[in-house]
């Protein structure tokens, strides 16, 4: 294929999966946390990272990674005890984040406003070689966390007093989960763009949620969906001059329509099905409400 023929759609290829794997594997916590938000939020502190990165001549992926996991951490902190004052310090944090990126941009040499828009939605022909190296290793991180933690993060999100009761360390669960969010923000952003990655994080969880009220399964569909999203919106900005991070995000809440489409019948279906077994006597079945996530046992 002809796409093949150049390195940096090789490049940005690879980036797609890793971006279209990691970020659903982090939403998924996020959304049974209520959450769904946090990682635009991430996406503007990010931003000063970017900017610092041009301004230090550093590499901008890892000094953004810098700043979002101190700022997911700082996040966390308001959050435990913010009390009333938590929003204000949260908005103070997000467009400070912002400001502070354009800033730094632009007092760096060689940096302009044009460079940082790359950041925001994504461009596919900048992806360098360190660009892949880096989210390379940020995504093995992301993986091995949501992966191999996932019954102890599940646990947290899920019931915090549970989890508390059956001892497991909340506190540090919930700061590992908001720095892997942190990380797989900076994962995105080359391919997606820090205002839109967010949406990438949600909406393929979302959608897995209309087929599945299994975590595992919810798991594995919401990153199938992602990569599939994520590898066909790159085809199609390579092919058709469109902006990727755009494509990318419209292509899934493409998914999310039609899968909603999709599960509508097999939800009615199902409650004549439970309607019909209370009718008969039958003890009523233990529905989780759309939306929500799983009981804490299944499919964990």
């Amino acid at each position: 294929m002809e796409i093949f023929d150049y390195t940096f759609m090789q490049r940005a290829l690879l980036a797609a999966v890793l971006v279209g794997i990691t970020a659903p594997a982090v939403g998924i916590y996020l959304v049974q946390r209520r959450q769904a938000l946090m990682g635009d939020g991430i996406g503007h502190v990010a931003m000063t990272g970017v900017g610092l990165g041009f301004l230090l001549s550093a590499n901008p992926v890892w000094m953004a990674t810098a700043v979002s996991v101190l700022g997911a951490v700082i996040m966390e902190l308001i959050r435990w005890y913010g009390r009333t004052r938590g929003d204000i310090a949260l908005a103070m944090l997000f467009y400070g984040g912002m400001a502070g990126g354009v800033m730094f941009i632009n007092l760096a040499p060689a940096g302009s406003n044009a460079n940082l828009t790359s950041y925001l939605f994504g461009s596919l022909s900048t992806v360098s070689e360190s660009d892949v190296t880096a989210i390379c290793l940020l995504a093995a991180f992301v993986v091995l966390v949501t992966v191999g933690l996932r019954r102890q993060l599940f646990a947290v999100s899920q019931d915090e007093e549970f989890a508390r009761v059956t001892g497991l360390p909340v506190r540090a669960l919930n700061l590992l989960t908001a720095v892997t969010a942190a990380v797989t923000v900076t994962v995105a952003m080359r391919v997606v763009g820090l205002l839109l990655v967010s949406a990438l994080m949600v909406v393929p969880v979302a959608a897995a949620q209309q087929l599945s009220r299994s975590f595992v399964a919810t798991f594995v569909i919401a990153v199938a969906i992602g990569v599939s999203v994520t590898i066909g919106g790159t085809v199609t900005s390579f092919y058709q001059d469109v902006p990727p991070g755009a494509t990318i995000v419209l292509l899934t809440i493409g998914a999310f329509i039609a899968l909603t489409v999709l599960a509508t019948p097999l939800a009615r279906r199902r409650a004549r099905a439970a309607a019909a077994g209370q009718s008969a006597g039958d003890p009523a079945e233990c529905v989780i409400p759309a939306g929500r996530a799983p009981e804490r046992k299944v499919g964990v």
